[in-house]
């Protein structure tokens, strides 16, 4: 069997991998489940606690990652920010590879980023196989209320998902995509800017 080092390393890793959960060592999901437990305590108005359990939970991030309570990750580690990230209520991470999310990206509430597969052999699910695969979701994307992202996809810069959408193939930048299974309805365009008049505070 590998040796703890090495699982790390194939799960921190960018390549999609099938495993055993049985051989995932039973300690490493504790720090993510405690930080967590700790952030989804605390109170609204604990701005800077919340970063300082961020700094620690996440892989990287930045002061402008923004998570309502409550949160639950896999690792932590494996999740990156890469700029302004606002994360609505409810978020699940499954982070069995890495999630990387780049800047000016909102994430409704009760969304679901899944890297982590089972196999599809009733057999092998029963034994505990299981697959994962890394997720990119680029900059300027806003994913709708309880959307599901799963392993192996990439959310093109700029697109919009609907509410309820389940992304199971890489999406284009710059498009409005909804459904199960999540399809391109229409490119964004200048016609969804919202007029300045109609802004009303």
């Amino acid at each position: 069997m590998k040796e703890r080092t090495d699982i790390i390393n194939i799960i921190k890793g960018n390549k999609e991998y099938n495993s055993n959960n049985l051989n995932v060592p039973g300690d490493l999901k504790a720090d993510a489940q405690r930080l967590c437990w700790e952030y989804n305590q605390t109170p609204p108005d604990a701005g800077e606690k919340r970063k300082a359990i961020l700094k620690e939970l996440l892989g990287s991030c930045t002061e402008l990652t923004f998570i309502e309570p409550a949160f639950r990750c896999d690792y932590g580690f494996n999740i990156h920010t890469h700029g302004l990230t606002v994360i609505n209520y409810n978020c699940v991470i499954l982070d069995t590879s890495p999630v990387d999310i780049g800047k000016n990206v909102f994430i409704g509430p009760g969304v679901c980023i899944a890297c982590a597969g089972h196999s599809v052999d009733a057999g092998q699910r029963a034994k505990g196989i299981s697959t994962s695969k890394p997720i990119w979701i680029e900059d300027d994307v806003w994913i709708g209320a309880n959307a599901v992202v799963c392993g192996g996809v990439t959310i093109g810069k700029g697109s919009i998902i609907g509410a309820g959408s389940v992304v199971g193939k890489d999406i284009p930048a710059g498009v409005v995509a909804a459904g199960s299974p999540c399809k391109v309805l229409r490119k964004v365009t200048e016609s969804d800017k919202i007029k300045t008049d109609d802004i009303v505070f």
